[in-house]
């Protein structure tokens, strides 16, 4: 049999996060009733899809190129690179591949580009679901993050409220910088400063950083009367970690090791142990602080692990 793989795209046309990019070789043989172009199916058919198709197929890729890679080269070559890498994931080797739209450049494996391929070519159909949903999984894990553009319901496409939210709350850092309703919306240090909104922005910083290094985030901003506010709640393979962010405007990236007061410290653990009243588990716990420092438009992040008291 010849291997052929469907190559399909998600969120090309989005205002924040990545371009997702899907190969999918199907056997000869399947049974994926209700196959089709994953922007016709509903949420709930797609998730149906997505799982009898990583059941059927015969090997499947994925390939992310990310914002800062849109914003780089600009969103056409970023999807051809998450194309690419999507053939590359495979782990069987395509013989061929069938792209939906414009045939790869510079791709080893021999392909084709079919218009509107995710209409009618049941593996670029199949590619399309794998893409979509993997997407929409991982743009949720943002909207946990950045709930104030719902990214929830936009999946960061340019709704009317996520324009909105984008000039009341300026763009976040998974926004692609060079789409114009983003490049309208780009947020100084002044704006932050003049809108109290260090502290938020840090908040958000220190959450994508703890989110890439593998930190599933649980929530942020915390309530616990009397003892103040949880910054970041998160999960690190087996431990629950609790982390205190403080965020500063600096002239240069050097990070010293800010120590927190013996107050301030002791109204933190208080706050975990009433967290974990109502939210017990017994899994390990651990105190972090999260230091940000903003300087000449960019951030600098530092984590110390293990707050104690004296």
């Amino acid at each position: 049999m010849e291997m052929i793989a469907g190559v399909d795209e998600a969120g090309r046309g989005a205002l924040a996060g990545p371009v997702v990019s899907s190969a999918v070789v199907l056997p000869e043989k399947y049974s994926l009733t209700g196959l089709n172009d994953s922007k016709l199916l509903s949420p709930k058919k797609r998730e149906e899809l997505f799982d009898k198709i990583q059941n059927q197929a015969i090997t499947i890729g994925i390939g992310i190129a990310d914002e800062k890679e849109i914003d780089k080269t600009n969103i056409l070559q970023a999807t051809f690179t998450s194309m690419q890498r999507a053939l590359g994931q495979c782990n069987q080797k395509p013989d061929k591949a069938l792209i939906d739209g414009q045939p790869l450049p510079n791709q080893i494996i021999p392909n084709i580009g079919i218009i509107n391929g995710d209409s009618f070519v049941p593996s670029i159909q199949a590619a399309s679901i794998i893409a979509k949903v993997t997407r929409d999984k991982l743009i949720l894990k943002f909207g946990k993050i950045f709930s104030e553009y719902g990214f929830f319901y936009n999946k960061g496409y340019g709704t009317k409220k996520h324009i909105k939210a984008l000039e009341e709350w300026k763009s976040c850092p998974i926004h692609r910088k060079t789409f114009a309703p983003v490049k309208r919306n780009l947020p100084s240090i002044k704006w932050y400063t003049e809108r109290r909104r260090i502290g938020w922005i840090g908040e958000k910083l220190a959450a994508l950083y703890l989110w890439k290094r593998n930190h599933e985030i649980i929530v942020l901003n915390e309530n616990c009367p009397p003892y103040g506010e949880l910054d970041i709640i998160s999960k690190a393979k087996n431990t629950l970690v609790f982390s205190k962010v403080k965020t500063k405007v600096c002239n240069s990236s050097t990070i010293q090791e800010n120590q927190f007061g013996s107050e301030k410290l002791s109204r933190l653990i208080k706050a975990a142990h009433s967290y974990l009243h109502k939210n017990p588990t017994e899994i390990d716990i651990r105190l972090d602080a999260v230091i940000v420092k903003i300087y000449k438009g960019n951030y600098d992040i530092k984590r110390i692990k293990g707050l104690t008291l004296d």
